[in-house]
């Protein structure tokens, strides 16, 4: 596998997000369970954010003083086109944990928790899954048609189930979990498991786990391929998406409360999988510029969203029914004797 990630790159990475995590968890037990405000969650949104880039800037720094200044670009830009690719679809994914904390009815002050530790078990799958991704493609150039096929594939049913909700009674691991083991119908705080009457009963924050985590899985074999359309270099796919990811349980509470805003972007994030996978079948016939990638990308992603804003803004604009009947009699008694 060919990277530009030396020894003591993967390592210093490594070190980074090991205490990046532990400063979270630090901070979330320092603070207890409580409800993270808008303002809370912008700041470490921004925080997150500004990390990535400080990251990136020191790579195009190292690579441009001992690579040269075209190679420094080019990875910059990779690794730029492929956190923006990731954090696109992981609003995507925000959504999904909105419908599952929402039918759960999960307390606000419980989803950080269930949060970080899906974000944790979503660190450690992709670390995996980019890894036995870079040796299979290494070995199997052939793949790449095959992610890139699959990419296609999944961004025309991304386009055709866009604005359908997932009914999560019918979610066939909430089956299961329902045949196999007791479960309470309340919290218990942020306890998995409690003992009734010598009985062990698994609290519904277990279940929301559970089906976090199957979450992730199910986003991951999406979004993996679909950044090794960009790169294969597997330092660039695995620290654009851990620092993709990091940034998840923050974005997650700024977003919570205005996901019909976006109600848009599944249709930007479709053709952004089309337009990716048919850049991976063409790959040995003609390459897409990384900066025209970047730009496609980023285009049909901001579009999306704004129009989302637009749509959502007129449509707020437009009197509801209740006020139209409302307006009717009003104009109705006055045009009367």
């Amino acid at each position: 596998m060919e990277t530009i990630g030396t020894w003591w790159m993967w390592m210093g990475f490594v070190v980074f997000v090991v205490l990046a995590i532990a400063v979270d968890l630090l901070v979330m037990e320092k603070q207890g369970a409580h409800k993270v405000t808008m303002k809370e969650a912008a700041w470490w949104s921004v925080l997150w954010f500004s990390l990535s880039f400080v990251f990136v800037a020191l790579l195009w720094w190292y690579l441009d003083s001992s690579q040269g200044r075209a190679v420094a670009n080019t990875v910059s830009m990779q690794f730029i086109t492929g956190y923006l690719v990731e954090k696109s679809l992981s609003v995507d994914n925000i959504f999904v944990f909105l419908m599952i904390f929402t039918y759960f009815a999960v307390p606000a002050e419980s989803q950080k928790r269930a949060l970080i530790i899906g974000i944790i078990g979503a660190i450690v799958l992709r670390a995996i899954l980019i890894i036995a991704g870079a040796w299979l493609l290494a070995k199997f150039h052939w793949l790449l048609y095959v992610f890139g096929a699959f990419l296609v594939v999944t961004g025309i049913k991304m386009w055709l189930t866009a604005g359908k909700d997932p009914d999560i009674e019918m979610n066939p691991v909430l089956k299961f979990l329902k045949k196999r083991i007791n479960i309470t119908t309340q919290f218990h705080g942020e306890k998995l498991s409690i003992m009734v009457n010598g009985v062990k009963y698994f609290t519904p924050l277990f279940v929301v786990l559970i089906l976090i985590g199957t979450t992730d899985v199910i986003f991951a074999v999406d979004s993996i391929p679909a950044i090794f359309a960009i790169t294969n270099d597997p330092f660039i796919v695995l620290t654009a998406n851990i620092f993709a990811i990091l940034g998840l349980r923050a974005l997650y509470f700024l977003l919570a409360d205005l996901a019909d805003r976006f109600h848009l972007l599944p249709y930007g994030l479709a053709l952004v999988l089309v337009f990716i996978g048919t850049k991976m079948l063409m790959i040995d016939f003609y390459k897409i510029p990384i900066g025209i990638a970047l730009a496609v990308t980023a285009s049909l992603i901001g579009s999306s969203m704004l129009i989302s804003i637009w749509s959502s803004r007129k449509k707020a604009d437009e009197p509801s029914l209740w006020q139209k009947e409302i307006e009717h009699e009003t104009k109705v008694q006055k045009e009367q004797p």
